[in-house]
């Protein structure tokens, strides 16, 4: 089953997808898309990966971070803090669902969305933590974006620069330096699987290993897709990371 929901976080309505196994209290997973983003994903990988999970018994919430997406807000204004706190919201949406066993439950993040899902494990202390192509260390993959584009002294004069058609504001940049998702997990104890394609040229391999480091391979496991890039964009990687994701959480919820 899958259902349309709407939380709110600071006043505004943030809009999700629920999937629901059956009626019996089950495990649950939430999902935290990439920047610039949405629940759906590239080629409809949240999705695909929200019913794989569901089939598998687990339920699934995939959100709208404010300002993207069908959720309310603008995108100016969104911050990574800003999307913790969404995601923490998101955790307690899913575990107020009267399907889901509210001691088992994890979070999934892609790219932003896995940095965002790694600080919201570490301060919601979930039961499990997967990782797609997650950022591990946002100025090293920021601040070339952001010298491209024409730096610091375009953000001082109009409050924002252009990214494509997406305008990323002053508190975004500003925030950059102060959220160490590393720092954050090197305190939380729970299991943690790190998938990242080998080619990826968004989020190099190495922010992977960066989080193999932290978690030690006494709690984390690491999956590297030969040959594949940001969002795994063949059917062959989205299958093998779905499959071993799906067969990953089964065993460390159920």
């Amino acid at each position: 089953m899958q259902q349309f929901r709407q939380f709110k976080v600071a006043g505004q309505q943030i809009a999700a997808t629920l999937h629901i196994p059956g009626d019996t209290p089950a495990p649950g997973v939430v999902m935290c898309h990439g920047f610039t983003g949405h629940r759906i994903e590239a080629h409809f990988l949240f999705v695909k990966a929200a019913r794989a999970l569901c089939d598998a018994g687990l339920n699934v919430l995939r959100f709208d971070f404010r300002g993207s997406g069908e959720s309310e807000g603008r995108f100016v204004e969104m911050t990574v803090e800003t999307e913790i706190t969404d995601a923490l919201a998101a955790l307690d949406v899913l575990r107020a669902e009267p399907t889901v066993d509210a001691n088992r439950v994890a979070v999934l993040g892609l790219s932003l969305g896995g940095l965002v899902a790694a600080c919201a494990a570490a301060r919601d202390e979930v039961q499990a933590l997967v990782l797609w192509s997650a950022v591990a260390d946002l100025p090293d993959v920021f601040n070339a974006r952001l010298d491209a584009a024409g730096g610091l002294e375009i953000i001082e004069r109009d409050g924002y620069y252009e990214a494509g058609a997406h305008r990323i504001g002053r508190g975004f940049v500003e925030t950059v330096r102060s959220v160490d998702p590393l720092a954050e997990l090197a305190h939380w104890r729970g299991p943690a699987l790190i998938v990242h394609g080998s080619e990826d040229e968004t989020v190099p391999v190495e922010h992977a290993h960066r989080y193999l480091q932290t978690l030690s391979e006494d709690r984390a496991a690491l999956h590297i897709v030969e040959g594949a890039d940001h969002t795994f964009s063949s059917v062959a990687w989205e299958r093998e990371v779905i499959d071993l994701s799906c067969d990953w959480l089964v065993r460390r919820l159920r």
